[in-house]
């Protein structure tokens, strides 16, 4: 059985007073950094909004891959048209349109499509291009 002294119990005090010591500097520092930090509200909401600007493209390109291979079709003034519009497209982008399941996501790749097949005068929209203008 072995005795513990005044100076054990003082010396071991010690030892526990300057480790809280140290534990209550590290909690002082750690609570003026939580204070420094701010979250700005725009910056969060730019970084969501890149977020699903990048999940719907992803999206997109899985839904109309890049890999698909068609047979080149003839430059016509008549067939079908990008849905909504007068640009004329070929039967393979209306097929790819149809494949994108959600409505509202499919009307803004029509927009995107149409505005730049009218910016770089195509006549006719195929895969190739709805594949480059399809996405964002």
């Amino acid at each position: 059985m072995t005795h513990t002294t005044r100076e054990d119990i003082a010396g071991r005090l010690d030892a526990l007073e300057e480790r809280l010591g140290r534990l209550e500097t590290l909690l002082v520092g750690l609570t003026q950094q939580l204070d420094h930090q701010h979250t700005d509200t725009t910056k969060a909401a730019e970084n969501i909004q890149t977020w699903v600007t990048d999940y719907v493209s992803m999206r997109l390109q899985q839904l109309v891959p890049e890999t698909c291979e068609h047979a080149p079709e003839p430059e016509a003034s008549d067939g079908p048209y990008l849905p909504g519009t007068t640009i004329p497209c070929t039967d393979d982008v209306v097929h790819r349109l149809g494949r994108i399941p959600i409505p509202f996501v499919r009307q803004m790749v029509v927009e995107k499509v149409a505005q730049q097949a009218q910016q770089e005068n195509i006549a006719r929209v195929d895969v190739v291009f709805f594949e480059r203008a399809a996405t964002f």
